[in-house]
């Protein structure tokens, strides 16, 4: 039997963490407490909400409940605080570069408007890494239920501060509302800036919802991107471009966007040659941090050691990090596959 290592220890970045999304559940709770905000009992049980996205009902109680627990967070020093125990749990992980996501909009009117809630942001990013050592950086991400222009007024206001550790440009919320197309004067402005361009698509809907992101907006990195597994000529296009797909295994399954966790089809990207950063999309409400997902790649499909290693690789040739980092990261990597397993003998 295959020597087995600690996915913790793995060497990783982080592309697909979703801001409120990376809060810890007893954090939560704190803030609720704090200003005497009545959260859903499904967000105070202790354990992830029942969730099931696939269907408008059930996508608008996702958002329900990612609201609320937004709704807590009023004070610069909640943002704070949520990015540092985001930065401390993505390094318990065996991440060494986070891009953390963000629609600064949907914090505006309780930190003070749209700028002032970006820098508040940005400035708990680099305290962030001054006290944790983790490299994180930030992808500003427009909503696709809102109109196009407000995601140009973001696009233009995430360029500006591209010097303040804003790496990249998305576009998330239900992709069965908003064509892509509508969001192209966004994304160029975000392309000409020097962002990298990461919508979501092929999450809720198919393989068309990709193909619309690489044509309209030409994505460098896709948002889950997983039911690209569905036709294979798109599969082929995502590999020679070398697009990375976010894939998000838990996610999926907790949305229902797959039954089980064997269901999503990692083997089939893995397989075709498409690069994938596996994320943990929104650990609050899903129940499960980074390591967790390279688990389920190896205890539901297969992977081997050496196969998760090029997984971690792959997460960090996807990312926006500085090649000194890089270069760190893809050594960690090596090392972690060749370094001996403790208990080595006893797991056998």
């Amino acid at each position: 039997m295959e020597r087995v290592r600690d996915v913790s220890e793995l060497p990783k970045a982080h592309l697909h963490l979703h801001f409120t999304g990376s809060m810890r559940p007893s954090t939560l709770l704190e803030l609720a407490d704090k200003y005497g905000v009545r959260l859903p009992d499904a967000l105070t049980g202790g354990e992830p909400p029942k969730l099931r996205a696939t269907d408008e009902r059930g996508w608008f109680r996702f958002q329900r409940l990612y609201d609320a627990a937004r709704s807590c967070l009023r004070e610069p020093e909640d943002i704070q605080r949520l990015v540092r125990e985001a930065a401390e749990e993505d390094i318990r992980d065996g991440s060494g570069w986070l891009e953390i996501q963000v629609d600064p909009t949907s914090y505006a009117p309780r930190l003070g408007g749209l700028i002032p809630a970006l820098e508040i942001i940005l400035d708990a990013v680099d305290s962030a890494v001054r006290e944790t050592g983790l490299g994180m950086r930030v992808l500003v991400a427009a909503n696709r239920m809102k109109h196009p222009l407000d995601a140009r007024t973001l696009a233009r206001l995430a360029v500006r501060y591209a010097d303040r550790g804003i790496v990249g440009f998305g576009l998330s919320n239900d992709e069965r509302r908003g064509m892509a197309r509508d969001f192209d004067r966004a994304f160029a402005i975000a392309r000409d800036g020097g962002l990298l361009a990461a919508p979501h698509g092929g999450e809720l809907t198919g393989p068309a919802s990709v193909r619309d992101c690489l044509d309209d907006l030409h994505a460098s990195r896709i948002g889950h991107g997983v039911r690209a597994a569905e036709d294979p000529r798109l599969l082929k296009r995502l590999a020679d471009r070398q697009v990375t797909c976010e894939v998000c295994p838990a996610s999926n399954v907790a949305l229902g966007v797959y039954e089980k966790p064997e269901d999503v089809p990692l083997r089939t990207l893995f397989e075709a040659g498409v690069p994938m950063a596996l994320g943990a999309d929104d650990p609050l409400l899903f129940g499960s941090r980074l390591a967790a997902q390279y688990d389920i790649a190896r205890r539901h499909h297969g992977f081997s050691d050496a196969e998760l290693a090029e997984l971690a690789r792959q997460s960090v040739r996807g990312s926006a990090a500085p090649e000194d980092v890089r270069a760190k990261l893809l050594a960690g990597v090596d090392d972690w596959l060749t370094a001996p397993v403790p208990g080595e003998h006893d797991s056998q």
